[in-house]
């Protein structure tokens, strides 16, 4: 009888270890977050400063409700963990109910309005006057970059022409004088402090334009010129990698971004226009 009164009782032991189990995980997810062991490269454009603290933002919201959930659900697995009682149903309360909705709404839509900034100078405003145009064609699985050349002005291409063997990855119509001393590269050249406003088009599939340090990403998409922006602030090489899946290539698909000094860039334009 006294056995069969204490197994109806059940055991505190295995509450307590999901109890345990949990805080632990609450404890190793902060601790990872708090020591920074996997911290971002750092950004080298304004912008990707304020996506930075909009991020940060985001996290110290997300991560208070974290742990806060994962907590109390700790609490109430252990409190309410099984004694032989009988179980009995609850309708809830509908008071506490729209009182943490409207919390979770006014939470995500304060969150949103204040990262509009970041997302707008990217999205929805034009690059600025004497922003140097270059343009991005995706296809599987590389990347070509094309200069306007000393004219400033880019040539018309034409899809039946295109031939990468060939030497004519993008299909440049030889007979338009505009497009003789356009620059086609293989990766991404800017100077440093001077607005760039890519022109992004894809050949075949949807592809993405992402470097990690710009904190920028833009999909590529058959049939339309997506354009974006960016001043880079600092010399360096950057990785250029698409995050779209592709194709069984994608893993292949990646190219640099050089930002360079003014007499670097023209350097630059100049070496590639006399090997043209």
């Amino acid at each position: 009888m006294i056995r069969s009164r204490k197994q109806a009782r059940g055991s505190a032991a295995p509450a307590f270890l999901l109890a345990l189990l949990l805080t632990l995980l609450v404890l190793a997810t902060v601790y990872v977050f708090a020591a920074h062991l996997f911290p971002p490269p750092p950004p080298i454009t304004s912008i990707a400063l304020l996506v930075d603290r909009q991020y940060d933002l985001t996290l110290y919201v997300a991560g208070v409700a974290f742990i806060l959930a994962q907590l109390g659900l700790a609490y109430a697995v252990f409190r309410f963990r099984d004694r032989g009682q009988r179980a009995h149903f609850t309708h809830g309360n509908v008071a506490m109910e729209v009182v943490w909705t409207t919390i979770t709404l006014v939470v995500f839509l304060g969150l949103a309005i204040a990262g509009r900034k970041a997302w707008a100078e990217d999205r929805y405003t034009a690059a600025e006057p004497g922003a140097i145009q270059i343009e991005v064609t995706t296809t599987q699985f590389v990347y070509t970059f094309r200069y306007p050349g000393a004219d400033n002005k880019f040539g018309r291409l034409d899809p039946s022409l295109v031939s990468a063997p060939t030497g004519n990855p993008l299909g440049l119509d030889p007979n338009d004088p505009a497009g003789r001393d356009d620059i086609v590269v293989p990766t991404l050249t800017v100077p440093v402090d001077h607005p760039v406003e890519l022109l992004l088009r894809s050949q075949d599939v949807v592809h993405n334009f992402f470097v990690r340090e710009l904190r920028l990403q833009q999909d590529s998409v058959p049939g339309m010129m997506v354009p974006v922006h960016f001043t880079a602030n600092r010399i360096g090489q950057y990785d250029i990698v698409c995050t779209q899946l592709c194709g069984l290539g994608h893993n292949t698909m990646h190219s640099f971004l050089n930002v360079v000094s003014e007499s670097g860039y023209e350097s630059f334009l100049k070496r590639q226009a006399a090997g043209q």
